[in-house]
Formats: C-alpha cells, structure tokens, sequence
C-alpha cells in the first residue's frame, strides 16, 4: 500500500458514537475488526441511542458488502476503502494483552496491521484504549469529528467601546445604525471611557442595528434577572421570534429557572404556546430507568426533581390562577414533564420545549431533538458542558457545544454562556473549587 494512505483501526465507541463514522476517513484505508462487530451485534438490541447507531452501523457495513469483498477492501464514495479483519495476522497476543478480551482483540488487530508496514492510526473514544494502545506503540488518537474547543466556545456577547454621542444616542432613541461584524442576535455590552454605565444592547441582523435591551418593569413568573448574562438569557427567552435558546453555564447560574419561569409566563400570561415540555437525558450511571418501581412518572419523579424545585420555587413567589401546588400545575396539562427518550419520534407543535442537562448528549442525539420541533414551537436547551455524566463525550464532543458552534450566525438561534452563580455563596465555591 502507497505509505501515504493511513489505515484507521475504528473502536466500536466510534460507531456508538457516530453511525457512519466511516465516511470521515476520506481516501485512506478504514479497518473494522471483527471484535468490533460482535460489539455491535451485542449492542443492536438495545432500545437506546447506543442500540439505534448499532444497527445503522451494521446496516451502512451489509450495504457495503454488497459492492465487494470485505476481506479484500471495498471501495467507498468518499474515496476510502473499507475493510473487515476477520483474523489475526500474528499467532501471539502483544505481551499484556489477554485474548479473551475483546478489547485487546481490536487493539492486536491494529498491532498486526502495523507489523504489515502500514500506518496505522488507532481510532477510539475510550480514553484507556487508547492509553493502552500508545503503550504498545500505535499512534492513538480521538475520533475529532464534531469536536469543539470549548476554551473557544461563543459566548453570545461581547463588550464593545463606544463614544459618549452613540450612547446617548441608544439610551434616548433606542437603537443605533451597526455596521461592525456581529452575529445574528449577539449581544453588546456597550462602554465608554468617560462612565462606568454599561449599556445592553442586542444585534439586529436583518436591520444592520444595535437596539436597546431594556430592565424588566416586572418578574416574570416572579422571576428577575440578577446579573447582566441572566438579562440576556430572559430578552432571548421571552423574544418569540427565536426558536431556539441555549444556556450554557455552571450550576447555580439560573439557566433551567429562567427557562422555566419563561415558559410559564409564555403560556399562561400570553398563551402564545399550548404548554411548556420539560425534558432531561436520563443518564445516572447508565441511561435505563426501567430498575426503579413505579409506573413511567413515579420512575421520572426521581430523575425531573431539578425540574420540579425550579417549579415550586416560581409557586412560592407567582400565583397562578388556581395553581395553588406543583400537583395542581401538572394536572393543567399546561406543562409536561417527559424523558428525553419518549420524545424521539413525536412532532411537537406550538410548544416550549426546555430540555434540561444538555451535555449528556451527543451530536446526533442533539440533532433528533431539535429535529422534533414542529411549527411555533420553542426550544430551550441548558446544559454545563464541564459536568457530563457519560463515558464518551467531554466538554469538547458533546452535542451542546456542538450546537452552539453549529447554529451561531443564525437568526432564529439566540444563546448565553451564564458565568455567575446566583445561587449561593457556597454553591459558587462549590463550583469553581471542587
């Protein structure tokens, strides 16, 4: 083989990770062991995202195999060509690895390409296999595709110097002519030399200005902004010409307590939405709830009780109409609360939709969400890119930041990153601390 094709080893965390993964690896040589398969055969019963990408994966692999031999190398579009190692090529396991784990059996089939002549880059998500693999001398590296520096990330503002004549201009009229670069709903924190007022201000794309974000007169749902990001996160949250929201931030910052005090206000003070749908990935230590007693709401109960404080919380301090509890709440129907793996499949029209604890979710798993949104509906996604539960995705692979990164530049896309913690004192040591 020309030395500078590469052949890419894929771990099966790739597949569960992105189905067609393969399509990645333009004009070089893609390798699935046959460890690897049977990975995938065991994860294709589950009724999870990890069992959906299994079955695409094996389905994109037999289509395949139906334009050639996958023994030999099947040629794909992208340029690449696909193989399957159905065996070793060396009769002895590298010392340190036991053959009886599947595991090892992939890394060796890395190993045995390598000892061909070929280069050989080993592909996986899992931080300890690929340790392993450097140990035994393959170059190791992370599936990058869909990954976001998150030192990086859009932040949704940005402080700007301004002179003394454009301030009064937009505090006495309320908009000015703009013709910096800003995105789509960005918004400016405005200073001048001479004050220490800062001036908020959001970017009208379509009309080249910046306008005004003015105090709120009143809470909404009893809820007022504390600081100038959480002002931010209600202007985009209360503004029904954006469809979709994120919030991103540390714990205690306010992001699922506006969402919701937004909602609520929406469909009971305007009734622009039929109701508010409260959604959270699953993800404990596994994303299957099915061990706990009860029936679907008495198992959600335990995993929604975030959800649930934010909304006893607005109780106490916003009557609404006959709400006199969270039990009353509910049983409007006026707000749902749901978990995220019923969602998938429905149409969801005229809603808000906030999903909760955003960055347990993948890139693709971030996509069927959005996608499930139907006409006049608003979604709101929260999340802390820095506390992620599952094993493969960090702060930098998550579908959060990668919607974020996607989706700026948009004009019925708004976001914030939410810096400070209103929540307490120890709870903002808690977070920058531990």
């Amino acid at each position: 083989m020309n030395n500078a094709v590469k052949s890419f080893v894929i771990d099966t965390n790739v597949f569960i990770h992105k189905a067609d993964a393969i399509l990645s690896f333009r004009d070089n040589e893609v390798v699935i062991p046959l460890g690897v398969l049977e990975e995938l055969d065991k994860l294709k019963t589950f009724s999870d995202e990890r069992g959906r990408n299994a079955r695409h994966a094996i389905r994109f692999i037999d289509e395949a195999a139906k334009h050639g031999n996958l023994n030999t190398g099947v040629k794909m579009e992208n340029g690449s060509i696909l193989k399957v190692a159905v065996s070793y090529r060396r009769s002895e396991m590298a010392d340190g690895l036991t053959r009886s784990k599947i595991d090892n059996q992939i890394i060796q089939t890395a190993l045995d390409l390598q000892h061909e002549g070929k280069r050989v880059f080993f592909v996986s998500k899992d931080i300890n296999a690929r340790v392993k693999a450097q140990s035994l001398g393959l170059r190791a590296v992370d599936y990058e595709k869909q990954k976001i520096n998150i030192s990086d990330l859009y932040t949704g503002y940005r402080e700007i110097d301004i002179s003394a004549e454009t301030l009064k201009d937009i505090t006495g009229i309320g908009t000015v002519p703009w013709k910096d670069e800003l995105y789509p709903n960005e918004f400016a924190v405005l200073l001048t030399k001479d004050s220490e007022e800062r001036v908020l201000a959001r970017y009208d794309a379509d009309a080249g200005q910046l306008n005004l974000v003015e105090d709120l007169r009143t809470a909404v749902s009893g809820v007022k902004p504390l600081n100038m990001e959480q002002r931010m996160a209600l202007d985009l949250l209360l503004d029904d010409s954006i469809s979709l929201v994120t919030l991103v931030g540390k714990a205690g910052t306010g992001k699922t307590l506006l969402a919701v005090a937004a909602g609520l206000y929406h469909v009971f003070h305007e009734d622009i939405y039929s109701r508010v749908l409260v959604s959270r990935p699953v993800v404990p230590f596994g994303k299957d709830i099915g061990y706990l007693p009860g029936d679907k709401e008495e198992k959600l109960s335990h995993w929604m009780q975030p959800i649930f404080d934010n909304l006893e919380y607005i109780l106490s301090v916003h009557k609404y109409p006959g709400m006199r509890d969270k039990a009353a709440l509910l049983d409007s129907e006026k707000i749902e609360i749901e978990a995220l793996t019923y969602i998938r499949g429905r149409s969801l029209p005229k809603e808000y939709i906030i999903i909760d604890e955003v960055q347990n979710l993948s890139p693709n798993e971030i996509k069927t969400v959005v996608s499930r949104a139907g006409k006049g509906t608003k979604i709101i996604l929260t999340g802390d890119p820095y506390q992620i539960d599952s094993p493969y995705l960090d702060s930098n692979s998550n579908g959060l930041t990668y919607l974020v990164e996607a989706f700026k530049g948009q004009d019925l896309y708004g976001h914030v990153l939410l810096d400070k913690s209103e929540r307490s004192r120890l709870a903002e040591l808690a977070a920058e601390l531990l």
